[in-house]
């Protein structure tokens, strides 16, 4: 499964972050909840957002104001040089939320986000795509594996989604603000998106400056890269071909499956999971500023793909054929994060229908409310209500839990965590959906690979 590879260096990485039995919270009665009576639901949007919002504020990498790859509560200290790239995306996305719901300062956060960007131009860059990860005090790439020591142009496309977002969302601010939205123009401008296809009518993830093009893993769909093609499309600077898209990603047509979970069709071929669904964030990742209401190309409708998803996942948690305790229409969504090992250590694993191991992953449900808005609303409340004082910590819901193994890890991930606000703000009033939609550049890259959205006006 050519799709799984980079799970599988995912899980490589992982593996050496496994805590020992001590490391989630394990065995006994489950804490009781401090809420002393249900939120509302506007109360508890509010709050979820301002709790998400924490990890990349309250905990965000003192230097360079972006996102720490992990923040483990019972070693704080843990990895805490590493900045992740993706992570810092979805994070500066999630700041902008703040700004407009009123939870942050907005100079203040102006100042921080120059400060995020003015650290993004001074890092490592390879080809103008930035690596998997860096370190917080010049930059330097550090290696996600042996030959993961370059530019990952999967996780430049989420920060690239980021920057046209700020630029859109302060382009017309006071000066300091029009400054901000000028370097995020710049940047994005410089990523060498047609180096990284290394002359072939297809998108590349890697490249190193000592190992080249060995990683050698071609972007084909179905999964989160969908947003690196669209980047990559409208880029005014380094364009691809729409050639590209349609013989790599769409597989040439490939792309396309009848198959369906629950009476329910899955649209396209999930890597990995023909005629089934793969992680909740295949759904999330690209989608924080591609707006899939309205969206279709001649492969699919997006806003059918993705509320499919979701609902596939909702239904599998009913049905629950593995008999996990507390699966429900409340208590649902897979995706990856931390995970329980057999041996009740934490671990690291992407969690799906076909990889069912009794976890589940808050921000599964939470960053899901565009597509399943009455079954994410419940999850919600049952986090905050009925369960605040067991799963939610000080950045917002933890990473994992399982009501089977009475199992929590009291852990947070940047990838994790950075898509609930925005993708709840998506929900609620469309923001960030607009501002990247309504870009110009984005229009044309959309209207370059066939896509068609009458919402938007392409």
């Amino acid at each position: 499964m050519k799709s799984s590879l980079y799970i599988i260096l995912f899980l490589s990485v992982f593996a050496s972050c496994s805590s020992s039995p001590g490391g989630g919270s394990g065995t006994g009665t489950p804490l009781p909840t401090n809420q002393l009576k249900p939120l509302t639901d506007v109360e508890a949007l509010d709050q979820v957002q301002k709790d998400a919002i924490k990890y990349f504020w309250d905990y965000a990498d003192p230097n360079s104001k972006l996102a720490r790859e992990r923040y483990l509560t019972e070693d704080p200290n843990f990895e805490s040089n590493i900045i992740t790239t993706g992570g810092s995306g979805f994070g500066l996305m999630s700041i902008i939320v703040g700004i407009e719901r009123g939870f942050l300062p907005r100079a203040e956060a102006v100042s921080r986000l120059s400060t995020a960007l003015n650290f993004l131009e001074k890092a490592d860059r390879f080809h103008g795509a930035w690596p998997h990860w860096m370190d917080n005090k010049e930059g330097k790439v550090i290696p996600f594996g042996t030959k993961d020591n370059g530019g990952d142009l999967v996780e430049t496309s989420f920060v690239c989604q980021a920057l046209i977002t700020i630029r859109e969302y302060f382009k017309n601010g006071s000066t300091s603000e029009k400054e901000l939205a000028a370097k995020a123009d710049v940047l994005w401008k410089g990523v060498e998106w047609d180096w990284y296809t290394k002359g072939e009518d297809a998108l590349y993830w890697h490249w190193s400056p000592n190992y080249a093009w060995e990683m050698n893993f071609k972007l084909e769909g179905y999964n989160e890269c969908l947003i690196t093609y669209i980047m990559a499309a409208s880029s005014p600077t380094h364009p691809i071909s729409a050639e590209a898209y349609h013989k790599a990603w769409a597989r040439s047509g490939a792309i396309v499956n009848s198959g369906s979970q629950y009476g329910i069709p899955v649209v396209l071929n999930y890597n990995g999971a023909t005629g089934n669904v793969g992680p909740m964030f295949w759904s999330h990742y690209s989608y924080l500023g591609l707006d899939p209401n309205s969206l279709i190309d001649k492969y699919a409708d997006y806003g059918v793909l993705t509320q499919n998803h979701a609902k596939i996942m909702v239904q599998h948690s009913i049905v629950n054929p593995k008999g996990w305790k507390g699966y429900s229409d409340k208590c649902w969504g897979l995706t990856a994060s931390y995970t329980r090992n057999s041996d009740g250590t934490t671990g690291y694993t992407a969690h799906q229908p076909n990889n069912d191991t009794g976890v589940i992953s808050p921000t599964a449900a939470l960053s899901s409310f565009p597509f399943a808005a009455v079954e994410a609303m419940k999850f919600l409340h049952y986090l905050y209500d009925e369960n605040k004082a067991q799963y939610v910590g000080i950045a917002g819901p933890y990473d994992a839990f399982s009501p089977h193994y009475n199992w929590v890890t009291p852990r947070y991930l940047a990838i994790d965590q950075g898509t609930i606000a925005p993708m709840i703000e998506n929900y609620r009033s469309g923001l960030l959906w607009k501002l990247f939609m309504n870009a110009s550049e984005t229009k044309q890259g959309l209207t370059k690979l066939g896509f068609k959205s009458e919402k938007y006006g392409i």
